[in-house]
């Protein structure tokens, strides 16, 4: 096993090591949040996640920007299964190991992923246009300013290095095993290193990068130092791109299976209800219910209620993995009508907040243990209530979102804790639940003269 062999194994197992790290208090985090049951209906669970995350529905309903995330998406994906290629021959010391399990069929293996690298170049420098060039309203919101902001051009300007790594080491890699075809080649101990495959001395053997090869000068030391550094630059930048996914919001492409498993699968209009107040209504509509009545002998003790919720640990675990979900493509924020009509409101900035406070409680753990507490909440600290109180509940976050996350759900959680537990509604709606209070109906008028209008018809 030579030195390069184990320079490359030592790296791949620290990259490993502080992703799985990473991951885990991800999950840690997750977990903070309340139980909530969402094992029902597996087989439209498998249907739901196979349509919106493997079929991306829900991204195509803007064609453009969707077909390039579509190649994007479909091509680093495929392509990163060449890296297992790379993975062996940094292990094990070969070149190009594949040639000898796949034969004849390597060229059109190794072909398809050049295509795939040029499209997903093709379309990141798009998509960088799109957000510096051309500045789309939605990518310019005020909560998409600092990190935000540089994290998409990261991500677009990483991916676009990576795949011309990729191109650029084919490129250099073709001319050597042209060279190290012929018999002269023999006696050239760097070239021996390469592969001869069968049409090797043909430079035209990758697809895309013969294209770039007259740029290079007539060195085979220059060659061999594109190929050697664009191999390790490929390499080491992907498990570096692994262990910066977990603080990115390109999270998204690991956490979007898992969420849209587990979304919700009701009408989106059907909210939950608190056990103790379907009882209170229970009781008013059946006067032989025993509200002081024991609950069973074998009843579990319930810790007391609280009504809504005040920081991320009052929220459920799916709730939190909404947050940490969320792409920040702002397609929510530019379907809600009150942020188009300028309302303090935006649902994205809603799930940014969220996955910054449960990170921030997550930290807090990690330093100072699970008691501590550091005196601030979701709401107020992060989110302010006028936000909240902009929302029309009428879902189009919900459905506009391309991987099922759910706003709204957050957004009422925390409505219901300003309402039920600080009395904090405004002033139109504590009119409203006084009137549902003495009337039975949010209007002003008594039971007895609501029809009083039909009189003069």
């Amino acid at each position: 096993m030579g030195v390069q062999s184990i320079v490359f194994i030592v790296c791949l197992a620290a990259a490993v090591y502080f992703f799985a790290k990473n991951v885990s208090k991800i999950v840690r985090n997750i977990r903070l949040g309340k139980p909530l049951d969402r094992t029902d209906n597996s087989a439209e669970r498998w249907k739901t996640m196979a349509k919106v995350a493997l079929g991306q529905s829900k991204m195509v309903v803007r064609p453009v920007a969707g077909f390039m995330h579509i190649l994007i998406y479909v091509g680093f994906v495929i392509i990163n299964l060449e890296m297992l290629e790379i993975v062996l021959d940094g292990i094990f010391g070969t070149h190009r190991i594949f040639t000898k399990i796949l034969g004849d069929f390597y060229i059109p293996f190794i072909n398809t992923f050049e295509v795939l690298a040029f499209l997903v170049l093709i379309s990141c420098v798009v998509f960088l246009a799109r957000r510096n060039v051309i500045k789309l309203k939605r990518f310019h919101m005020k909560e998409m300013t600092g990190w935000p902001k540089s994290d998409a051009n990261y991500i677009l300007i990483i991916e676009i290095l990576l795949m011309t790594a990729f191109l650029m080491m084919n490129a250099a890699d073709s001319l050597l095993m042209q060279l190290a075809s012929f018999p002269s080649a023999a006696d050239n101990e760097t070239l021996q290193h390469y592969h001869v495959l069968a049409d090797a001395h043909n430079k035209d053997f990758f697809l895309i990068s013969q294209w770039v090869t007259g740029m290079f000068p007539d060195s085979i030391q220059f060659f061999v130092v594109v190929e050697r550094f664009c191999w390790w630059f490929h390499i080491l930048g992907i498990l570096a791109f692994l262990n910066y996914l977990p603080f990115s919001k390109h999270w998204h492409i690991i956490m979007a299976f898992p969420n849209t498993y587990f979304s919700n699968l009701k009408n989106k209009g059907e909210f939950n209800n608190l056990e103790s107040v379907k009882k209170e209504v229970a009781m008013m509509f059946d006067p032989n219910i025993d509200p002081y009545a024991a609950p069973p002998a074998d009843a579990e003790p319930t810790a007391p209620q609280t009504f809504g919720a005040k920081d991320v640990t009052d929220l459920t675990w799916k709730q939190l993995m909404d947050a940490y979900t969320c792409t920040e493509c702002g397609r929510c924020s530019s379907e809600c009508p009150a942020n188009q009509t300028g309302k303090l409101l935006s649902p994205r900035k809603i799930m940014m907040d969220t996955r910054d406070r449960i990170t921030e409680v997550g930290n807090n753990i990690d330093r100072h243990g699970a008691d501590y507490s550091d005196g601030k909440t979701l709401i107020n600290d992060y989110i302010s209530p006028e936000e909240l109180w902009a929302c029309t509940s009428c879902n189009a976050c919900t459905e506009a979102c391309p991987v099922n996350i759910d706003p709204l759900s957050i957004i009422i959680d925390l409505r219901r804790y300003l309402v039920m537990e600080q009395s904090a509604a405004p002033a139109e709606l504590n009119n409203v639940f006084t009137n549902i209070e003495n009337n039975g109906a949010p209007w002003q008028f008594s039971q007895a003269d609501r029809f009083n209008w039909s009189k003069e018809l």
